[in-house]
């Protein structure tokens, strides 16, 4: 690690940087999600249970972008970032337009499964690019505008998933979302910058392979900080009620409501976009404001946000009007989002500069294996087996039961922020 003091990046090129990368999340999203809006048409053509379509929205997706982006994150700490996010992007999108083709449940998850790979690539070295621009103390903030790309492709996602398949089938859905990914992802090659290792932090660290550690090396190094073992628990069991909700929310209205599928995407569009947008950046700014002031606030913030989502939760599935249910929804969409930017930003500082691609890999491992694979598929399961004595409703009380794993959640936040200040400071 060299004492040289780096170039100075402008505001202008830090904003246009998170800006881009903003965007690339966004259609990251668009392209994960669309499929939860697409639910029923796809279920009606291929003629399968709800526990498969848990399997094509989260599980054949989530198994290979939670495994490849650790290797991934390895190349990322080593090569140039910016490149690895215009390749995944391109990759990505090419599979979600393939998606449009599928003729039977295996090809679909052909397609899904190089979704996964391609998105694989990008939050890793988005997360490390974007430490390397921001300092500790606006990491959060800028780590959860970041985040934004998660409500805002969710939300256009399901505005034009919903009306696109109302009015020409789901299989051009898959194509119109698709291909302009391919010209984003050359606006990437041609106009973001590689900012310099280290930059944020003051000093810039040396690329060469000896200071690279491997994939298990930080594993062990993690593994041995408890706030960020119970801070990863906590985000995949928030993660898992999350995918749940956002993968079957559009399904339920449709089923229990009475929905077309172009109103249950306006609608839960409007839901989880606005409320969950402003979640993630209201999250990121209250921990980076009563954590500056105590360290253990970064996490105890997201404990007592996940306490409260509970309740409301439970209320707004067993409403039989639909805009109450969309407004009390509103609330644990926001408040669940409210872990996305500080831990993300609370991994980016425990970890070394050297590490922090791989580190920020590790924690989506988990958030996603816990998260993307078991809760899509959680929730259609449960939805199977209580049909019998619900009917339609079975996803209803699917839904509200597995919203209590957040109190689960909510104790490993509590126990991280408590641990926090002591694993900081271990360097």
């Amino acid at each position: 690690m060299s004492a040289v003091k780096p170039p100075l990046i402008s505001e202008s090129v830090k904003r246009y940087t998170l800006g881009v990368l903003v965007v690339v999340y966004t259609f990251n999203f668009i392209d994960r999600q669309i499929l939860s809006i697409l639910i029923e048409p796809i279920k009606a053509d291929l003629g399968v249970t709800d526990f498969a379509m848990g399997l094509l929205s989260g599980t054949a997706f989530a198994i290979f972008y939670a495994v490849l982006g650790m290797p991934l994150a390895l190349i990322a700490d080593r090569w140039n970032r910016r490149n690895l996010i215009g390749l995944s992007l391109a990759i990505w999108s090419g599979m979600t337009a393939l998606s449009g083709l599928a003729m039977n449940f295996w090809q679909l998850a052909v397609a899904r499964i190089g979704v996964g790979i391609g998105e694989a690539g990008c939050s890793p070295s988005a997360h490390s690019m974007l430490a390397d621009l921001y300092p500790a103390k606006e990491r959060a903030t800028a780590l959860g505008i970041y985040s934004l790309g998660i409500p805002f492709g969710i939300m256009f996602g399901l505005f034009a998933g919903g009306a696109i398949a109302d009015t020409f089938g789901w299989r051009t859905a898959f194509f119109i979302v698709g291909i302009p990914g391919l010209i984003l992802s050359a606006i990437v090659f041609l106009t973001v910058k590689e900012p310099p290792r280290g930059h944020a932090d003051g000093h810039q660290s040396s690329d060469g392979p000896a200071n690279h550690p491997s994939i298990l090396e930080v594993f062990r190094y993690l593994v041995k900080r408890p706030a960020f073992v119970h801070m990863a628990i906590g985000g995949g069991l928030t993660a898992f009620v999350g995918y749940g909700l956002i993968t079957w929310a559009p399904t339920f209205f449709v089923r229990s409501h009475g929905m077309s599928l172009t109103e249950a995407g306006f609608y839960l569009g409007l839901v989880l976009g606005i409320p969950g947008g402003l979640g993630i950046v209201l999250g990121g700014w209250m921990s980076d404001r009563y954590g500056a002031r105590d360290t253990r606030w970064y996490l105890w913030v997201v404990a007592v946000a996940l306490l409260i989502v509970v309740p409301i939760g439970a209320i707004a599935f067993l409403l039989e009007s639909w805009w109450l249910s969309l407004i009390l929804l509103s609330f644990p969409v926001m408040l669940g989002n409210f872990y996305q930017g500080t831990t993300f930003a609370q991994t980016q500082g425990l970890a070394p500069v050297r590490m922090r691609a791989v580190a920020a890999a590790i924690l989506l491992f988990i958030l996603n294996f816990i998260g993307f694979v078991f809760g899509p598929p959680a929730v259609g399961i449960l939805s199977d087996v209580l049909t019998g004595p619900f009917g339609a409703d079975a996803l209803r009380y699917s839904l509200l039961i597995w919203g209590f794993v957040n109190l689960w959640s909510a104790y490993h936040y509590w126990y991280a922020g408590k641990k926090l200040p002591e694993d900081l400071a271990r360097g």
